[in-house]
């Protein structure tokens, strides 16, 4: 499957630790990542081979988007942070939008994040 991981600002270094955490799940799958989170995330878990795209405000949320709309990402993990403001709010909310439309898996908070994970160890492991 093809995992898409996002993180804004404020919860990147939460969430780069968080896939540290899961690394061996996610190095069954392929991953996709806006530029800085996947950056750091590479970083912290060079094994893992991720996509780069663009930063998220420099139109990363979008490309992630189309992949939605074209049917090459299976899920997204997008951990937004509620409490700060977002210049590309119309990004972030075009981005939920497409999950929704098109039945993508979407985790927007750890809880979800760790349900998606126990369900990406299982999709291999059957």
């Amino acid at each position: 499957m093809k995992i898409a991981l996002i993180a804004h600002d404020r919860l990147k270094p939460a969430f780069v630790a968080w896939v540290k955490k899961h690394e061996a799940v996610f190095a069954l799958h392929q991953m996709v990542a806006t530029g800085t989170t996947g950056s750091q995330i590479k970083a912290a878990s060079p094994g893992l081979d991720i996509q780069l795209v663009k930063s998220g405000p420099l139109g990363g949320d979008q490309q992630i988007g189309a992949m939605i709309a074209d049917g090459s990402v299976d899920a997204v993990i997008f951990m937004a942070d509620p409490l700060t403001p977002m210049p590309h709010d119309v990004d972030v909310k075009a981005l939920v939008r497409l999950s929704t439309l098109y039945n993508i898996p979407m985790a927007c908070n750890e809880a979800t994040a760790e349900l998606m994970v126990s369900w990406l160890a299982r999709m291999v492991s059957h």
